[in-house]
This record gives structure tokens, sequence and C-alpha cells, in this order.
């Protein structure tokens, strides 16, 4: 009689596909939202409490937090704080079943995409998650772009950044060279090779790069 061939290993997931972090301290929730985003290909991992998750290894991936309110420990707002004095941007879907608009308000405010009430309908979750997934993958998107300005940046001598810095001001190389006490052909020199280090051919192009530079800031 033939054997049966051992099923294949899944596949490991992809670097930018998404994971939904699920935290609620009832295990019957938690297996019901993962569940949920699992019908839509959407991978979630559960935690019962803010302390649970904070000792997971949690891979860098495009994602979001569904977070209950009223948990044991530290509560969801409180946590929310925490994330943001860490440094944390990840976009939060909060969830609850005793919710009050003081609650709601505090929780927009300090930047969560979405408020949902206990019991909830399944396609309000879900469009819960695809805005909070979409917020995070520009933010990934816009930070990317940022250090790809930054790595170009770096390779700029001080006097490059000081000619690219009037430059950018719309000052003449005439202008610029006296500001600096330089000649106007090493302007001349030291704008060309600010404008092949920094991979662009317009003044406006490398305004635009400079403003990305300035927002980080």
């Amino acid at each position: 009689m033939a054997q049966k061939a051992a099923p294949s290993p899944e596949p490991a997931p992809a670097k930018d596909d998404p994971l939904v972090l699920i935290v609620d301290d009832d295990a019957g929730m938690r297996e019901a939202v993962v569940d949920l985003l699992q019908s839509v290909g959407i991978e979630g991992r559960a935690f019962g409490s803010t302390a649970e998750l904070l000792a997971a290894a949690v891979p860098d991936r495009p994602g979001c937090l569904i977070l209950d309110v009223r948990l044991p420990g530290l509560g969801g707002l409180e946590f929310q704080t925490r994330l943001d004095s860490l440094g944390i941007a990840l976009p939060i879907v909060f969830m609850t079943g005793f919710a009050d608009v003081p609650m709601s308000v505090r929780a927009m405010k300090a930047g969560a995409t979405d408020f949902l009430i206990k019991p909830f309908r399944d396609q309000d979750m879900l469009d819960a998650v695809d805005a909070a997934l979409a917020r995070d993958r520009s933010r990934r998107s816009q930070r990317a772009a940022t250090m790809t300005v930054e790595s170009l940046a770096a390779t700029l001598t001080p006097r490059e950044r000081e000619v690219m810095a009037e430059v950018v001001k719309g000052r003449l190389n005439k202008q610029i060279a006296g500001d600096l006490g330089i000649s106007e052909v090493t302007v001349k020199l030291h704008r060309g090779k600010v404008m092949r280090k920094m991979q662009v051919r317009s003044v406006a192009d490398l305004v635009r790069k400079v403003e990305v530079l300035d927002h980080e800031e």
C-alpha cells in the first residue's frame, strides 16, 4: 500500500504580508477575531493582555493593533499612551463593551483609527482593519522614502550642504558665492555635485527632497 506524501509546509509569510495583533482578555473574542481575519487572508495573532504582547517577538511587518479597552494590568488607553511614548506608531482599532463618549474621544484624539462597540458587525471590523493597514502602509512608505533621502544627503560634504541650503532658497550662484566667500565657479562645481549626489535633475526636485529632510527633523 502506497504511503501518502507528507503535506508540504506552508510558505513563510512575506515581509510585506500584513499582521494584525489582537489583545483581549476574552478568549472567545480573540479566537473569533483571528478567524474573521483569516477568512479574508489576513494573519492575526492574539494575546490575553498587553504584558503578553510586550513580551512577544513580533516581526516587523505592516500591521495594526486591535485592542480592548478594559484589560488586566495595563488597560487599552494606557497602553496606547505607552506605545506613543516608545515611539511605536502602530495604528490601533479599539473595541469595548463599556464605551462612553469621553473614552472614545480620548482614544481618537490620541490617534486611534476606529472605536468599535461590542458586539460589532464583522464588516465593521474588517473595514476598520483595512483602514488601519492602509495607514500603516502609508507610514512605512513615507519612512522608506525619508531614509532614502537621508542616505543621499549623508554623502554630501559640509560645503555641499551649505550650497544646497542656498540653492533651495532660490539664490543665484553669484549670490551664493558672495555669502559663502567662494568663487562662482566653485559654487557651480558644488552645485553640480549636489544635484548628482541627491539624484535630482531640477531645483524643484531638490527642494522636494530637502523638504522631506526638514519634515523629519
